[in-house]
């Protein structure tokens, strides 16, 4: 190659060298600034579509009803988040085999009620709830409101 090949080839390249000088580093600082605020803000918008999705469905109720029978286990359980499971066993006629109702308890004003009925049937009141995304609020969907002594009188001393 000649000298005059050479330097016509050295301006040749020159424009395309420009791309890479100081401005264009600017650029490229600007351009990540404004993809991390765009994919901190996309991640916010996730978390938060989760936190209120979470609260509408711990709030509606998909059905409420009770369930009469004997608690059969009841204890406070969880890694991170204790909550209170029990089963209740339900026999819907006499000689039939007990079914077994798998609950939750949030409240622990209901839960002390629960463990001094213990021996004595009792009557629950339970609201469903569909699609908790996690277990953190209790392993079952069926979380007890209250209890109650079954029978007359059916009710705790307060």
């Amino acid at each position: 190659m000649t000298l005059a090949e050479n330097r016509r080839s050295c301006l040749l390249l020159a424009p395309a060298m420009h791309k890479f000088s100081a401005t264009s580093d600017r650029k490229g600082i600007v351009m990540a600034g404004r993809l991390f605020r765009w994919l901190f803000g996309f991640i916010f918008a996730l978390l938060m579509v989760a936190v209120l999705y979470t609260g509408f469905v711990l709030w509606w109720s998909y059905s409420t009803g009770e369930k009469t029978g004997y608690v059969e286990k009841f204890s406070k359980r969880g890694v991170l988040f204790k909550t209170w499971e029990g089963e209740l066993t339900v026999v819907p006629v006499p000689g039939a085999p007990p079914e077994v109702f798998s609950f939750s308890v949030r409240d622990d004003s209901v839960a002390v009620h629960i463990n001094a009925a213990s021996g004595h049937r009792v009557v629950l009141h339970y609201e469903e709830h569909v699609g908790v995304p996690t277990n953190w609020f209790g392993e079952t969907g069926f979380f007890v409101t209250d209890v109650r002594l079954a029978g007359p009188g059916g009710e705790f001393p307060r």
